[in-house]
């Protein structure tokens, strides 16, 4: 019998032959850049009805609180004008209570939105959508910077633009107060910059829960325990060391940075901000290493 030896520079002629150095089955595309994971994630964002039906409810809060802060801060002040007590009060409040107006429902925003974080990462695992996402994007870290990018920028400009718009829906009311409000003063803006930052790092810090906890209703309610029950309880224990601690909650970073002058008992501005950071930094950086090592 006699053996047949293919000459090698017919290897590879057939139409069906792999380049070389190409392993068999392995896409030779470009992959998920982080741009397309950037517009899946936003496209994924947009979608969602409960995401809709929450950013519309910032507006609605925010723009309402404004409203009604603004009603109430003209009748404080007409009070004060015949009420010796209630002028005491009022001028014990310091300067111009107007230019606090349009941010009065930044309390409710910061819950709403931070809801909203802990939601659009928790749901990835209730739903089982976690398997499909990295499924695409098997490093899993750009998409979670890809969905916390839109987070922050939505919370950030949605914030802004809502206390930009409970100015304007203010402005009516604190007139027939006689009340002036400058939206575009340096104190005003100063107040909508930091307000908006502010939500934006509470939705992030509010997306890095939903990613170590997976769990929607534990997510929200850490959320609330850090910024709502966690500074009455620090208020209400003795001790100069829960004193001195509640400085250092994100939640009483805001005041000291939006505050014309130093606040007594409080951290200075540059404080308040790398506190605050701190808070972002530390459980964003951490959610991204577990979701490395933890399966989905």
């Amino acid at each position: 019998m006699s053996s047949t030896t293919l000459d090698p520079s017919r290897r590879g002629a057939h139409a069906g032959d792999v380049p070389a150095g190409t392993m068999s089955g392995t896409s030779t595309g470009p992959g998920p850049s982080f741009l397309r994971v950037l517009n899946s994630e936003f496209i994924k964002f947009r979608t969602l009805l409960s995401t809709v039906i929450l950013l519309g409810c910032t507006v609605l809060v925010v723009v309402g609180f404004g409203a009604l802060s603004a009603w109430g801060t003209g009748q404080f002040s007409e009070a004060a004008a015949t009420d010796p007590q209630a002028a005491a009060a009022f001028a014990a409040q310091g300067g111009d209570l107007a230019v606090g107006v349009p941010t009065s429902g930044i309390a409710f925003a910061q819950l709403i939105l931070g809801s909203l974080g802990v939601l659009l990462m928790s749901s990835e695992f209730t739903t089982g959508m976690a398997r499909s996402t990295f499924a695409a994007v098997p490093k899993r870290v750009p998409a979670y910077a890809a969905k916390l990018l839109v987070v922050m920028v939505t919370a950030f400009v949605l914030t802004a633009a809502s206390v930009y718009l409970a100015g304007l829906v203010s402005l009516p009311i604190l007139d027939n107060y006689n009340l002036k409000l400058d939206l575009a003063s340096s104190q005003s803006v100063k107040m909508l910059l930091v307000n908006s930052l502010y939500v934006a790092a509470v939705a992030a810090i509010g997306m890095a829960l939903g990613s170590l906890i997976r769990n929607s209703a534990g997510g929200i309610m850490s959320l609330v325990g850090l910024f709502f029950v966690a500074p009455i309880a620090f208020q209400l224990i003795p001790g100069d060391f829960f004193v001195e601690a509640r400085k250092y909650l994100p939640g009483n970073t805001v005041e000291p940075m939006t505050a014309v002058q130093h606040v007594p008992d409080t951290l200075e501005a540059w404080q308040a901000a790398l506190v605050l950071g701190a808070w972002v930094v530390v459980p964003v950086v951490l959610a991204a290493v577990l979701l490395k090592r933890r399966d989905v």
